[in-house]
């Protein structure tokens, strides 16, 4: 062996020179280390910031939602309390009149309504647009106003088949976003104390008359076979005649005031209903409502509950 290689040789194994080889080597992948370590804490401390940037940015959108929300629900509430303040007042003198109206949701599509047109006539509607909502409470009461006030030219309010075909004409779904909507509509003459009435696609009233043996009959007015309203332009709707007697009692309603599930699983009949109401007396829309929601579990009911009772 030469001697430069006995050398190289000794200093390789020289424990001097291995150990700073070593100390060198543990140095530099602490100071790698290190910067690793500095560049983790920078993008450590960019995520802290961008989190508390991201934290106030959703504080400040969450208020602006409560504020939002809040102003919404009382938009709701005004529009709920303008449609209740459009119904009519009970009335004492004869017919008398007294009603339940409780929306399924804020608003609902039920309304009625009922004037006289004259000395001799007395009108009675109601209606049930379809659906819920902020759009079927509008058509509502457009309805409603347009029948209070007589806005249909050309149209005898004293004929029930012509003030539905008017309807019909004047609201065509296609330019009520597809909505359309059922009515009864009922003129009762005083001088003889005739009832003439037409339907469309709306539940028939519930007549109820004492009979001699104390007991109450009752008898369904009306028909739900006729065609909606707005959905086929220059519909013909029949109009029926019924004469009533003093003490008789009319319930003018909407299929929501009885379409609800009973505890054996049946749903519940118009016919159902009538046979219930003819064992009732005094305020029959809110006793009958406590029994149907009492069948619906004490639960909101599905569909808006409203009914009109008139005492001639």
């Amino acid at each position: 062996m030469s001697d430069k290689s006995t050398e190289a040789a000794a200093f390789e194994n020289d424990p001097k020179h291995g150990a700073g080889s070593s100390e060198l080597a543990i140095r530099a992948e602490l100071e790698d280390l290190k910067a690793e370590h500095a560049d983790l804490k920078l993008l450590y401390e960019a995520m802290i910031e961008h989190g508390e940037a991201v934290e106030d940015q959703l504080a400040e959108n969450n208020i602006l939602l409560q504020e939002t929300q809040k102003r919404l629900e009382a938009e709701l509430a005004d529009a709920a309390n303008y449609v209740m303040s459009i119904l009519p007042e009970p009335r004492e003198e004869a017919p008398r009149t007294t009603w339940s109206l409780v929306p399924s949701t804020e608003l609902g599509g039920d309304s009625f309504g009922y004037h006289d047109i004259d000395d001799d006539h007395f009108a009675i509607y109601l209606i049930d647009v379809c659906g819920h909502g902020v759009g079927a409470a509008l058509l509502s009461v457009t309805i409603i106003n347009v029948l209070r006030a007589g806005a249909l030219p050309t149209t005898d309010f004293k004929n029930p088949s012509e003030v539905l075909f008017r309807l019909n004409n004047a609201f065509p779904m296609e330019r009520q976003n597809n909505m359309f909507f059922t009515i009864w509509y009922g003129i009762y003459q005083r001088s003889s104390r005739k009832l003439t009435f037409a339907s469309g696609g709306h539940p028939a009233a519930i007549h109820l008359r004492p009979a001699s043996d104390g007991k109450v009959q009752n008898r369904l007015l009306g028909s739900e076979q006729g065609m909606v309203i707005g959905a086929i332009p220059d519909m013909d709707f029949d109009a029926d005649e019924f004469v009533l007697q003093p003490g008789d009692r009319l319930l003018v309603l909407s299929d929501g005031t009885y379409e609800v599930e009973s505890p054996e699983g049946d749903v519940v009949s118009l016919a159902d209903l009538a046979e219930y109401a003819s064992g009732l007396s005094g305020h029959l829309p809110d006793e009958l409502y406590n029994w149907i929601r009492g069948l619906n579990s004490d639960s909101p009911l599905p569909d808006d509950y409203s009914m009109v009772q008139l005492t001639f």
